[in-house]
């Protein structure tokens, strides 16, 4: 179950502050299906990081997950999974190399929100996960978009990330403010 959301403009920027949060390294890699959206790409490429593509089944157009292993490196530090046109890969075995690396895992659910897997939600596997609201989508709002993590802390991260660093309504706020009580509570930053 995925424990927090935040509203975002779209999903691509979803994904950036996914990345964000996160403190790769430039050079890291992460590993990406073949065939996909491509905004995730360029978000990775935006960050200094580099995509590792994996190639796809044709069957159902997503990452092979037998030919995932053969393309982790040293370097490798995620699985951004993009789960293109309502479809799904074995999240079973996703999940037994995302724990066998220690990887992170990011699901890009843009395009399948409310697909299941084993009955679970697409969007709730991993530590993080993007949608949008984009009008060619399955909610759409015109625009918009969301990113969901388990953690509290990555949350806090997001929400302060989102608003250029602003701090107000996230747990940093009163530890900021503990400190220094003379602040005005309405413009706390990290």
């Amino acid at each position: 179950n995925v424990k927090n959301c935040i509203s975002v403009n779209n999903g691509t920027n979803a994904i950036l502050l996914i990345l964000m949060s996160l403190n790769f390294k430039r050079g890291d890699e992460v590993i990406v299906p073949s065939f996909c959206y491509i905004s995730p790409v360029h978000m990775l490429k935006l960050m200094g990081l580099v995509p590792v593509p994996v190639d796809i089944e044709l069957d159902n157009l997503q990452i092979n997950t037998d030919k995932i292993e053969k393309k982790i490196s040293k370097k490798t530090k995620a699985i951004l999974l993009v789960h293109v046109l309502g479809n799904t890969c074995n999240m079973d075995q996703i999940m037994r190399i995302k724990r066998k690396y220690n990887l992170i895992l990011i699901e890009d659910t843009c395009e399948s929100l409310g697909t299941k897997y084993k009955n679970k939600y697409l969007g709730t596997f991993g530590e993080f996960s993007s949608f949008s609201f984009y009008s060619s989508h399955q909610i759409s709002s015109g625009e918009g978009g969301m990113v969901c993590c388990n953690n509290k802390n990555d949350y806090n991260i997001i929400k302060s990330l989102r608003s250029h660093g602003w701090s107000r309504g996230t747990s940093y706020e009163n530890l900021i403010y503990k400190k220094n009580k003379s602040l005005d509570k309405k413009f706390i930053f990290f």
